[in-house]
């Protein structure tokens, strides 16, 4: 599949996560009497990836997450030449997503900024008050379990055609425990959408959920390899093969 195709589909894919994701928590989450609260937002970000998963996983992997796309190439499973390519793709999904919310949510006339817009933040702009090294030890976490659950998932010998729900679900579970501590971002992409929206404070603790989910990722991608025993399957795998090679990892 040519790279400009699997960028588009990183592009779309990304931009529905935001949308979904962070959308149900502007919008949705604390609606008067209906609203969807925390495990409905949980499971709005899990429905994104796996619903994306089933769209475009046979197109470009659907990692929707440059720490996906950087454990991934750790781990094996994707060509290091194509990780800028997906992270601006995501990036640039991502921040589409997050100016599409805003048009939305700012037709409301008690829409404000200030309420943070589904930024992650530590310290006074975490949901629960958890401080930088709290976040940074969770976020670092979430991911590196993240990026133990997709190749684990699509890995050759596991059942196919299930590793969406798998991955989906596991999403759900990081957004359900992670929430409250960061507003849940494993994610430098989506984090940097909306960050750019609310500037001050998102801008400046941005660093951090680029930082750790990176991190947690690429010992995920060495932690998978060494556990599992599985060798590399991204080198020397070019265009149109590869997606009957290296197994379509969404994220």
């Amino acid at each position: 599949m040519p790279l400009s195709n699997r960028a588009a589909a990183e592009f779309i894919g990304t931009f529905w996560l935001v949308l979904g994701g962070c959308g149900s928590a502007v919008l949705a989450a604390a609606f008067p009497q209906v609203g969807i609260c925390l495990m409905g937002v949980a499971f709005a970000f899990g429905l994104t990836v796996l619903t994306m998963a089933y769209a475009f996983g046979h197109v470009s992997g659907c990692h929707l997450n440059p720490a996906v796309s950087l454990g991934l190439v750790v781990g094996g499973r994707f060509r290091a030449g194509d990780l800028l390519p997906y992270a601006v793709a995501q990036v640039a999904g991502a921040v589409a997503g997050a100016a599409v919310l805003y048009l939305i949510a700012s037709g409301n006339a008690g829409f404000d900024l200030k309420g943070g817009f589904a930024s992650n933040g530590f310290g006074e702009h975490s949901p629960g008050g958890y401080s930088l090294t709290a976040a940074l030890v969770c976020e670092f976490v979430m991911t590196f379990m993240f990026l133990i659950i997709i190749p684990g998932a699509t890995d050759q010998r596991a059942p196919s055609g299930f590793a969406p729900i798998a991955i989906g679900l596991g999403l759900t579970l990081i957004h359900l425990i992670s929430i409250p501590v960061t507003n849940t971002s494993v994610n430098p992409a989506r984090s940097t959408g909306l960050a750019l929206f609310v500037g001050g404070w998102a801008i400046e603790q941005l660093w951090a959920f680029w930082v750790a989910p990176l991190a947690g990722a690429a010992c995920a991608g060495v932690a998978y390899r060494l556990v599992s025993g599985e060798r590399s399957r991204a080198a020397g795998i070019e265009g149109p093969a590869a997606g009957s090679t290296i197994p379509k990892s969404p994220g």
